[in-house]
């Protein structure tokens, strides 16, 4: 199991369609993937899980992966947090 805590960067957060890209992106690997954010974890596969936790920008969130390619879907889930979301609005 991996966990990394990241900051999201981008102005809406994930919400809408931002959401949508990180959530397509965390069904294309085969790890069990979570989102904490404070005392609440729910499955990075999952938009209604992932909206449910009213992430906006500056908030610390925390990846947890577990499987075969646990590393690659942090890796891949960070970059796209950190680099790419920020362009969809």
């Amino acid at each position: 199991m991996i966990t990394r805590e990241v900051t999201i960067k981008n102005s809406v957060g994930l919400h809408a369609r931002p959401a949508t890209f990180f959530i397509q992106k965390a069904n294309s690997f085969k790890s069990s993937i979570s989102v904490e954010r404070e005392d609440r974890r729910v499955n990075a596969k999952s938009l209604l899980g992932v909206l449910s936790l009213g992430i906006v920008n500056g908030m610390q969130i925390t990846l947890v992966a577990d499987g075969p390619d646990e590393e690659e879907a942090v890796e891949a889930l960070t970059d796209l947090i950190e680099n790419e979301l920020d362009d969809l609005k």
